[in-house]
C-alpha cells in the first residue's frame, strides 16, 4: 500500500494577524505618542510654539510731535536702531558675544554674561549708529535682535526750553509739557507677526490679528514761536544787563487768554540735558514763588472800588513817606507824599496809600478777592511742579499782614497766578483760565465774574496815567500806542528774618492800554545794583511789545519809537532814573508792495518781513541789509516764487 503523502499548513491566517499586530501596535504607539505630546507636553510645545511666533520683531512707536500755533515743530521723534537679545534662543553665548563685542566695540566679558543669562529678553546696546546697524544684520546672529526706537529732538534749542521739558530713552516724559501730557505724546510698544503683501510691504498685526497704531499723537500749542523767541531775547538782555539771578517774560492774547509766549532764562536746551545743572530745566513762571511787591497794588484798590469802600476822588494821608503802624515802619521809596488820590496812589506806587485802603477793606474782604482771582491755587494749566503760591487764612492776618499785603508783601505768587489775575482786569472783570495748548482742546473752567466791567475799566484808566501820565513806568512809552501798567518793586525776606537788601523787580502792561489786546508780564530777580521794577522788568515788556506789534502789523508808524527819560520829580519806584530803551521803527509797509529794508539790521528787517508772512533767503556776512530782492515798492511776487533775498553788509 502507498504512502499517504502529508499536506502543509495553510500559514496565511497566522502571518495576516501577525501583520495586523505589528500595525495595531504602530497604531497604538502613535496613539500613545500624540496623547503625550498633546495632554502631557502640549502647554509647553504650544508656548515655544507661540514665542517663536512672536519673536519675530520688537519695535516702540514714534512720541508725538509737538507744534506751535503755526505748526512749526518744537519737538519731534528721530529714528534710532538698538540691539536686543533673547539669551534662550542663543546657543553659543561665546560666539555670539565675541561677534557682538567687535562690531560694538564693547567689552567681552559683560555681553558674555548677559547673553548667559536666563531672561527672555535683555538691552544689549540702544540707539546705535547705522554703520554698526548695517553690520550686525549682514551677522544675522541667532538670538540678536535689530529694534527700530525713537530718540527726542527739539530743533530749536533753547527754544521754550523749560516749557517743553524733556523725555528719557524710554520715551517718557520727565519735565515740562512732555511729561504733563505723556498720555497723549507717549508712543506704545509691541511685539509683532510680521506678514508681506504682494508687493513685500509690511503690515504688523498684534497677536490678535489686528491692526494696530503704536505711535503717540500730536499735541498743538497755543505758543507763537516767533514771539516766544522775541519775549527770550529782550529777557535774556535784561537779566544779563542787570546782573539778575534769572527771569521770567509771559504774553497773552487778552481775547482768548491764550499764551503767545513763556520764557525763561537762564536758557535751557533739552538737546544737552545731561551737560546742564538740573536746576536749569524749571519751569520758573509756574514753580516759583515770589513777593510781588506793587503789582498786587491794583486788586486791593479795585477790590476797594467793588466794595464802594472808596472811589477814585477819594483822598489819603500819605505820611510825607514814612508811616509808623502797629509796631513796624512802612516806607515809599524815593518819594514823599502828603495827600494822594486813589488814582495817584497807583500811579506814583505809594506803599502807605495802598496800606490803608486795605485796611479799609478789611483783611476778610481783601482775601476773598484774591482767591476768587486766583491767588494761593495752582492755574488750570496744572504744569508739572507748579505751585500754588503763598496766601495765608484771614484770621491767621494781624493788622500789619493785611497792610503789607495791600502793596504786595506777606504773600507769595507765581508768574502764572499773576497773568490770570491781571488777564481778569484786562477782560473787564471776567476771569479766564489760561490756555496753553489748542490740540487736544483742554477741559478749562467756566470764567468767573470778580469785578464789575466799569471797576476793571477804571482801574485800567489808572494804569494808564502810570506810563502816560507822569508815574512810575512814564519813561516806557510807545509813541501812538497807550499803555497801561503797574510797576513793581519787592524786597525779598532774609534767610535771618525779616527783609534783606535782594529785590524782585517786576512789571505787567496792557497793550493797548485802552482796549487791551496783549497782556505781557515781566520778573526778574534780584538785579543789582539798579532793582527797580520800572527801570529793570520795564524795558523788557516794552521791548516784547514793540516788536510784538510790529509782527502783527499793529505798530504806528511814528519814525523813532524813542524812551523818554524818567524826570527827576516822577516819584515812585524807579523815579530819576533813566533807560535808553529807544528802538528804530521798522520801515512803513505799504498795502500790496514790497517795504524798503535796506539799511535795516537784519533783525528787523527779518521782523518787518515775518510780520508779512515772509521768511528771507539770505546772502552774505555781516548785520545790516546791504541790499533787497525784490525792489522796495514794487509788487509782492506770485505764490510759490522766491519771495525775498536779502543782501548783508557789515
Amino acid at each position: 500500500m502507498a504512502r499517504q503523502m502529508r499536506q502543509p499548513k495553510d500559514r496565511s491566517r497566522l502571518m495576516l494577524a501577525v501583520i495586523a499586530g505589528g500595525f495595531a501596535l504602530a497604531l497604538f504607539g502613535l496613539w500613545l505618542r500624540a496623547g503625550w505630546v498633546q495632554l502631557v507636553q502640549g502647554e509647553r510645545l504650544a508656548g515655544l510654539a507661540r514665542r517663536q511666533h512672536l519673536a519675530a520683531e520688537f519695535e516702540r512707536g514714534e512720541r508725538g510731535v509737538i507744534l506751535d500755533r503755526s505748526g512749526r515743530v518744537l519737538a519731534k521723534s528721530v529714528r534710532f536702531t538698538s540691539v536686543y537679545a533673547r539669551p534662550v534662543e542663543i546657543e553659543d553665548a561665546g560666539r555670539t558675544a565675541a561677534e557682538l563685542a567687535q562690531v560694538l566695540e564693547q567689552p567681552m566679558k559683560p555681553l558674555t554674561a548677559q547673553l548667559k543669562s536666563t531672561k527672555n529678553f535683555v538691552w544689549i546696546e540702544r540707539q546705535i549708529d547705522d554703520k554698526a546697524a548695517a553690520r550686525l544684520k549682514d551677522k544675522d546672529l541667532k538670538g540678536i535682535y535689530l529694534t527700530t526706537e525713537y530718540g527726542r529732538l527739539y530743533p530749536n534749542g533753547h527754544l521754550a526750553g523749560q516749557l517743553l521739558g524733556f523725555a528719557n530713552i524710554d520715551g517718557q516724559g520727565i519735565e515740562g509739557l512732555e511729561r504733563a501730557y505723556e498720555s497723549v505724546l507717549a508712543g506704545k510698544t509691541a511685539e509683532f507677526v510680521v506678514q508681506r503683501d504682494a508687493s513685500g510691504r509690511r503690515l504688523y498685526l498684534d497677536a490678535h490679528g489686528r491692526e494696530v497704531d503704536i505711535d503717540g499723537d500730536a499735541i498743538r500749542l497755543t505758543l507763537d514761536g516767533h514771539v516766544q523767541d522775541l519775549a527770550e531775547a529782550a529777557l535774556a538782555e535784561a537779566v544779563v544787563k542787570g546782573r539778575a539771578r534769572w527771569g521770567s517774560c509771559l504774553v497773552v492774547e487778552v481775547e482768548s487768554g491764550e499764551v503767545l509766549a513763556l520764557a525763561s532764562y537762564p536758557f535751557f536746551n533739552p538737546n544737552v540735558k545731561a551737560k546742564v545743572d538740573p536746576a536749569s530745566w524749571r519751569n520758573r513762571p509756574a514753580t516759583d514763588v515770589f513777593e510781588p511787591g506793587s503789582t498786587m497794588k491794583p486788586f486791593v484798590v479795585s477790590a476797594a472800588l467793588q466794595e464802594k469802600v472808596v472811589r477814585p476822588e477819594n483822598v489819603y494821608f500819605c505820611e510825607n513817606g514814612k508811616w509808623r503802624y502797629s509796631g513796624k515802619t512802612i516806607r515809599d521809596d524815593v518819594h514823599h507824599y502828603d495827600w494822594l488820590t486813589v488814582n495817584k496812589i497807583i500811579r506814583y506806587s505809594s506803599n502807605i496809600g495802598a496800606a490803608k485802603i486795605g485796611l479799609d477793606l478789611g483783611a476778610r474782604k481783601y482775601h476773598q478777592y484774591l482767591s476768587a482771582l486766583g491767588f494761593g491755587q495752582k492755574t488750570a494749566l496744572d504744569m508739572p511742579g507748579e505751585s500754588p503760591g503763598f496766601l495765608r487764612p484771614p484770621e491767621r492776618w494781624y493788622p500789619i499782614d493785611l497792610a503789607a499785603a495791600s502793596f504786595g508783601q506777606s504773600v507769595g505768587v507765581t508768574l502764572l497766578q499773576m497773568a490770570e489775575a491781571y488777564l481778569c482786569l484786562a477782560s473787564d472783570g471776567l476771569r479766564k483760565p489760561l490756555r496753553l495748548v489748542l490740540d487736544p482742546a483742554p477741559e478749562l473752567p467756566a470764567p468767573v465774574r470778580v469785578f464789575s466791567p466799569e471797576v476793571a475799566r477804571t482801574m485800567r484808566a489808572m494804569m494808564l496815567e502810570v506810563v502816560e501820565a507822569d508815574g512810575t513806568g512814564q519813561h516806557l512809552r510807545i509813541p501812538g500806542v497807550p499803555m497801561a501798567a503797574k510797576t513793581g518793586t519787592a524786597q525779598k525776606a532774609s534767610p535771618q528774618g525779616g527783609y534783606g537788601d535782594k529785590h524782585v523787580a517786576s512789571f505787567a502792561a496792557f497793550i493797548p492800554g485802552d482796549a487791551p489786546k496783549y497782556l505781557i508780564l515781566a520778573v526778574i530777580d534780584e538785579p543789582g545794583p539798579v532793582y527797580y521794577g520800572g527801570v529793570v522788568a520795564g524795558p523788557v515788556v516794552r521791548q516784547v511789545g514793540v516788536n510784538l506789534l510790529a509782527y502783527k502789523g499793529r505798530l504806528p508808524d511814528t519814525g523813532l519809537v524813542a524812551a523818554a527819560p524818567a524826570p527827576a520829580g516822577a516819584g515812585g519806584e524807579g523815579a530819576g532814573l533813566e533807560e535808553p530803551v529807544a528802538r528804530v521803527q521798522p520801515a512803513a509797509v505799504a498795502a500790496g508792495s514790497v517795504p524798503d529794508v535796506t539799511g535795516l539790521s537784519l533783525r528787523k528787517a527779518v521782523e518787518v518781513l515775518a510780520a508779512k508772512g515772509v521768511v528771507p533767503r539770505l546772502e552774505g556776512t555781516g548785520g545790516l541789509v546791504g541790499k533787497q530782492n525784490p525792489a522796495p515798492g514794487s509788487a509782492w511776487p506770485a505764490a510759490g516764487e522766491d519771495m525775498f533775498t536779502l543782501w548783508l553788509t557789515s
